[in-house]
């Protein structure tokens, strides 16, 4: 992604700056709407991630200007106003989504994420993904391992396509259950340990090569091919409801 971030706390800005560049997204700040209006205007931009209270004027104003110029860049709203009149007023000025402080970078970055996907009418090149000898077929719902039929619930099936879109990428409990389970749900659940831990029985069964792996205090990732495999954390048995 190529993200335009308007903020201008210092602290705030570097947080997201540096969070964002680590998951390899290109990121360019602006501290004032005016600002942000001019590098918008000569940028190509995935997203903008857009504070309400910037120095030089409202975060609404930015983006009405953004819209009445013809700019249909995604714009994520951030701000510490979360009452559902403040909600209301900016989706209905033109943001595509809307999130308060304080939040979870990895809540961010899977709006922004989402933000990409249905301004771009994501449409994956393959309706087939494959780690190894391990086979999903989106068309069909079914997924393979060395040629035999592995039965998965809707929400390991979930797990397992959002894990091999990526693989050898860490995803973290909080950004998979966003993905997964929606926003509502509670993030003190141990929900996502519960189904990773079914899921890894599926797929990694004796005789094997382990692919499904926990990362140590960041989260889960399946193992890119030529990786050398992790001892996984003992996962809890007790099995939620779907």
């Amino acid at each position: 992604m190529n993200v335009l971030l308007v903020e201008d706390e210092p602290r705030v800005a570097d947080f997201i700056d540096r969070g964002l560049r680590a998951e390899n997204h290109g990121v360019t700040v602006a501290p004032s709407g005016g600002e942000a209006i001019e590098v918008a205007k000569g940028g190509e931009f995935d997203v903008i991630v857009l504070d309400l209270m910037l120095p030089d004027m409202h975060g609404y104003d930015v983006c009405q200007r953004l819209r009445a110029e013809g700019d249909h860049t995604p714009i994520l709203m951030l701000t510490a106003m979360d009452t559902l009149e403040d909600k209301i007023k900016g989706l209905k000025i033109g943001a595509d989504d809307y999130l308060p402080k304080p939040f979870d970078f990895d809540e961010l970055l899977a709006r922004m994420e989402a933000l990409v996907r249905r301004s771009h009418n994501f449409a994956p090149s393959s309706n087939k993904l494959q780690v190894a000898d391990l086979v999903l077929d989106r068309d069909a719902l079914e997924v393979t391992r060395a040629g035999e039929t592995i039965k998965l619930t809707a929400k390991e099936l979930a797990i397992l396509e959002l894990l091999m879109g990526a693989p050898g990428r860490v995803f973290s409990r909080t950004r998979i259950l966003n993905q997964v389970w929606g926003y509502s749900e509670d993030p003190l659940t141990n929900v996502v340990d519960v189904y990773i831990a079914r899921l890894r029985r599926k797929i990694d069964t004796e005789g094997k090569e382990p692919l499904l792996e926990t990362v140590r205090g960041h989260g889960y990732r399946l193992k890119a091919v030529n990786e050398k495999s992790e001892p996984a954390d003992a996962s809890p048995s007790t099995a939620p409801k779907e």
